[in-house]
């Protein structure tokens, strides 16, 4: 895509990873469902994944995905450079889609962006949210190890 053309967002395409991230989500909690219920997916001793319910009504739940740093100082010292990411991530629980509310960079992600803007966000910023959100989930199923309670 060449930037002279706006980009379109494909609703077909954001509402499949909508889709299938709630059931890698749902796979993942593998049953927790209270508020400050927690689950942590080690992959390796320098990646290790965290999933936190934050809040609950009849057909949603909120949950907070983040990337930990086994060692304080490393956290100290890259976390400056690199943020770990973070993702807040609403689940509809009647329609079956997760949605992401916020990230790191942004605590609203709008379908589509002009470029070059300030924030130098893709103009397919939310769909490559959704798609790192399918990596991460995917990354966390296949290789991660959690103690389940």
């Amino acid at each position: 895509m060449s930037y002279s053309q706006r980009y379109h967002p494909n609703l077909k395409q954001l509402l499949t990873s909508c889709e299938v991230n709630y059931v890698l989500l749902m796979r993942l909690l593998a049953g927790i469902t209270e508020i400050g219920e927690q689950r942590e997916f080690c992959i390796d001793n320098d990646h290790i994944f965290q999933l936190t319910i934050t809040e609950q009504s009849r057909y949603t739940h909120v949950v907070e995905f983040r990337q930990l740093t086994r060692k304080e100082s490393d956290s100290l010292r890259i976390g400056k450079l690199l943020p770990k990411p973070t993702m807040i991530i609403r689940l509809y629980h009647d329609a079956r889609v997760a949605e992401v509310i916020e990230t790191a960079k942004s605590r609203a992600i709008k379908p589509r962006y002009d470029y070059p803007n300030p924030s130098m966000l893709h103009p397919d910023e939310k769909q490559q949210t959704y798609q790192f959100l399918t990596e991460w989930l995917q990354t966390c199923l296949r290789l991660g190890q959690t103690a389940i309670k």
